[in-house]
């Protein structure tokens, strides 16, 4: 019997408890269901993956495009706060009622096909891109590459931002297993792009084997900092006098290059003007990638999750400039390199605020804090979630002071929810 409600919040318990394990590999489901719902885009698709800045690189993607007067869809994975974040149509989040008839639609075509929560929500965003008849699609990898559920779409471009070790019980434990994975949405003929400056060399195999038209940074694209303004180099030309990212963090001129680079793969189709490319980079907004919010003290929200993400969160933290103390704000999930993550940020914290997370795969705080402990923090605090830790270190943190809140999406996502000021 298929399941029906009319609220999106019933569709998203529903799916769930749907299938047994919330992650399960593999693209042959998918795809029955795909075909039965004869999903086949028309307009072009664009595919991003990688360990770290696939959102921030969807972002900029999408608001250049939007700038140009393009219907763009974008499809990116978690959310914050409302899962309506996910499925945007010209950067604004679908409403319940158009995801609900999205969610219809694969419940009416899965037959004895059990999905998972990502798969479900991946089929459904891609209807609803259909349903809309947007001019071009941007779709996030969620975990991986080679079996991630959006895989099961062709890309006309796709691109990997980043290689670093993370999801290892799914993806392997060096960057080069990853890499393999990864470059699995590269496909034979089209462009592929790859923004990590040491690429690893299964990722190059794998585009070599199957005719991939890879494109590196570094090599085929590449960027300079002028001081005030950028520059940018490709294979058919430059584009001087380029504005900063809105998004903060010296990596973002990095992801911005690979932008600019599939934005110039699809020009013939879509075609985007300097002028629009630069109001793209300014207006672009995203949530919890290094965002400083208004006021004193200083409070950032970063989703940094890894090694990899960390060490980026502190070279920010080193460049935003002096404070006399800085508070973490601090939670992790239990299968995320937590040592790795604290190694990169502890000469940049003065005192660790540590949360429980309400949160299936969450770390007890604990036990997290007696990891920083044992790499050498001396001032370290528990508490019972990001709410009560954060309002510790608000009541503490004086006017030349900084919070950084950061370990992972759900201390965003909750510290967005209290909204600070």
């Amino acid at each position: 019997m298929q399941f029906n409600a009319d609220t999106l919040d019933a569709w998203l318990a529903h799916l769930e408890q749907l299938h047994p394990n919330a992650i399960d590999m593999g693209l042959e489901r998918v795809a029955r269901v795909r075909d039965a719902m004869q999903l086949k885009p028309t307009f072009p698709v664009i595919i991003v993956g990688g360990t770290n800045g696939k959102g921030s690189t969807c972002a900029m993607l999408s608001a250049a495009y939007c700038a140009a007067g393009f219907k763009v869809g974008t499809y990116t994975s978690p959310h914050l706060l409302r899962y309506n974040e996910r499925v945007a149509i010209n950067l604004e989040p679908v409403a319940d009622a158009g995801i609900v008839s999205s969610l219809r639609a694969v419940e009416a075509a899965r037959g004895v096909d059990s999905l998972t929560y990502f798969e479900f929500g991946t089929l459904a965003a891609m209807h609803q891109f259909i349903a809309e008849e947007v001019d071009v699609a941007v779709l996030e990898v969620g975990l991986g590459g080679r079996l991630d559920a959006v895989n099961v779409f062709e890309p006309d471009v796709a691109a990997v931002v980043s290689i670093d070790v993370d999801h290892q019980a799914f993806l392997g434990d060096t960057r080069e297993a990853i890499g393999y994975e990864k470059a699995g949405i590269f496909r034979a003929g089209k462009p592929a792009f790859c923004a990590d400056a040491n690429p690893p060399e299964s990722l190059l195999a794998q585009a070599a084997k199957i005719g991939a038209d890879l494109q590196l940074i570094g090599r085929d694209f590449s960027f300079s900092n002028e001081t005030t303004q950028w520059r940018w180099r490709g294979k058919h030309g430059q584009k001087p006098g380029l504005p900063f990212p809105a998004l903060r963090g010296a990596y973002q001129l990095g992801n911005a290059s690979l932008v600019i680079a599939i934005l110039d793969a699809l020009h013939d189709r879509v075609p985007v003007s300097v002028g629009d490319i630069k109001r793209g980079l300014v207006e672009v907004e995203l949530a919890g990638r290094y965002q400083v919010l208004p006021g004193r003290p200083s409070i950032v929200l970063d989703v940094a999750h890894n090694p990899h993400a960390a060490s980026a969160l502190a070279h920010n933290l080193l460049n935003q400039g002096f404070f006399q103390t800085t508070h973490a704000v601090f939670g992790a999930l239990a299968d995320k390199d937590i040592a790795g993550v604290v190694a990169q940020l502890k000469d940049r914290i003065d005192v660790w605020h540590v949360a429980n997370l309400d949160w299936p795969r969450a770390a007890p705080a604990e036990q997290v804090a007696g990891l920083i402990a044992e790499l050498g923090a001396v001032r370290v605090h528990v508490y019972p979630d990001v709410a009560a830790a954060f309002t510790a270190a608000r009541s503490t943190a004086g006017e030349n002071d900084r919070i950084a809140a950061f370990g992972c999406f759900k201390v965003v996502a909750d510290m967005l929810a209290l909204r600070p000021r």
